[in-house]
């Protein structure tokens, strides 16, 4: 994944995580989008909150599968735009979780104002299944989400409430 859109989780539970990404004109995709009206572009709203949905799917199944990933994105509606300096604000709920991946209702704001909302349907997997050969690298990808996971601040103690920074 080349873009990290999480920069800070809130509160995480088994149903329902709550994060944020605040957007900085050093973003190097704003110097394109749009070069006199920099905004976060709507896909990366889209992302941000498919990252957080797999994040929770991740949680949730105790990162027992190394990807998490979109298999269809649903309603989605663009709302308000997300400008440098502003934050975003994301709230994403497990609507039903498997084995086999979830689905979820995500909605983010900026300034209490929608940004975006989705419904999405995600699968999880391991690229093993692909080839049985791949094994190793399921056993690298999960432990690299364990230690990303990590960097975020996430600790039992903290799941229901705010997150140190």
């Amino acid at each position: 994944m080349k873009f990290n859109l999480i920069d800070r989780i809130e509160s995480v539970s088994d149903t329902r995580l709550v994060g944020f990404k605040y957007v900085s004109l050093a973003e190097e995709y704003l110097a394109d989008h749009f070069p006199s009206f920099p905004v976060l572009p709507g896909v990366l709203m889209l992302e941000a909150i498919t990252q957080a949905a797999g994040w929770l799917m991740h949680r949730n199944r105790q990162f027992s599968r190394s990807l998490a990933v979109l298999k269809e994105a649903r309603n989605v509606k663009y709302g308000n735009f997300v400008a440098p300096g502003n934050c975003l604000r994301f709230e994403v709920d497990a609507v039903k979780i498997s084995e086999e991946g979830g689905s979820f209702k995500a909605t983010a704001t900026v300034n209490d104002a929608t940004a975006v909302s989705a419904r999405l349907e995600l699968a999880y997997k391991n690229v093993s299944s692909v080839d049985k050969e791949l094994a190793e690298i399921d056993r690298k990808l999960i432990a690299h989400n364990r230690s990303r996971w990590a960097l975020l601040n996430i600790s039992e103690e903290n799941t229901h409430g705010s997150v140190p920074r």
